[in-house]
């Protein structure tokens, strides 16, 4: 496993993603990262707590340094609740739930979310505004409406397929309406 190879994937994956979606500050990526995937086991059967970390460190001072909330996605152990900051959950009016990640019940994303951040809680439901997939975790039920593919240039993070959204806001009217 090559740890150098998968932060740089990462990096330049959540980059491109940003400028793709038009991320701004205060607005939330959901990224679900399985680390049995980009290690080239099948998910949830070869966790590695190694890999989970060196995407959490490509990416999230990217992420800080523009004010992007992460939301870690936790997995279906823990019925894909989330890992957020604090003040991303005040911000957005969502409910703390009482549960810790552990690399086999959460996920080793989300526990070195948990661990790293300033102030986790875990919430059950979002909207984020974009999500990176990682290894087939299944974000969607996490997106705001409505989500459009991105394609990235970069489609493998280690042996992890990759899938990107964005999100846009609902076109409403009819043949009169007009759009931005």
């Amino acid at each position: 496993m090559d740890l150098d190879m998968i932060k740089q994937q990462a990096r330049e994956a959540v980059l491109e993603l940003i400028e793709t979606a038009g991320l701004r500050a205060g607005q939330v990526l959901v990224v679900g990262c399985s680390s049995s995937e980009i290690v080239g086991e099948t998910i949830g059967h070869g966790s590695s707590f190694e890999a989970a970390e060196a995407v959490f460190e490509a990416i999230m001072p990217l992420l800080s340094a523009r004010g992007i909330y992460l939301a870690a996605q936790c997995c279906e152990h823990l019925n894909r609740a989330l890992i957020i900051e604090r003040k991303c959950a005040e911000a957005y009016g969502w409910d703390e739930v009482s549960v810790v990640p552990q690399p086999k019940a959460g996920g080793s994303f989300a526990t070195a979310a948990w661990n790293r951040f300033a102030d986790p809680v875990a919430v059950e439901h979002i909207r984020a505004h974009a999500g990176m997939d990682i290894g087939g975790t299944l974000i969607g039920m996490h997106l705001r409406e409505v989500a459009v593919p991105v394609r990235l240039k970069v489609a493998r993070i280690g042996n992890a397929c990759l899938l990107a959204a964005r999100t846009r806001p609902k076109y409403i009217g009819g043949s009169r309406a007009h759009y931005e």
